[in-house]
């Protein structure tokens, strides 16, 4: 279980992140559902990435810091991967 934390509370942080990125930008989002879905996937995805990277606060514990690092790089993770999503989109749509 210690090792499933950090990456549940990456992909409910991506969904945050997604949906808080999709409501301080209106033109970018994607809908509540589409907008948690992109936040899970970026969650996910970007937290691992950060944590390979090594940009993000050390992650993986059960410890404050390294469960507010996860929440941290997945909500980043689900607010980058939404925008993404949106600008290629709307690229399509042209």
């Amino acid at each position: 279980m210690d090792a499933l934390l950090p990456v549940i509370i990456q992909l409910v942080s991506g969904a945050v992140g997604g949906n808080v990125a999709g409501a301080a930008m209106k033109d970018k989002s994607l809908g509540t559902i589409g907008n948690s879905i992109a936040g899970i996937v970026g969650g996910g995805i970007g937290g691992q990435l950060l944590n390979a990277l090594g940009v993000a606060v050390a992650t993986g514990g059960t410890d404050v810091s390294s469960m507010a690092g996860s929440a941290g790089s997945g909500g980043v993770g689900g607010a980058v991967l939404l925008i993404v999503v949106a600008v290629i989109k709307k690229a399509l749509k042209k």
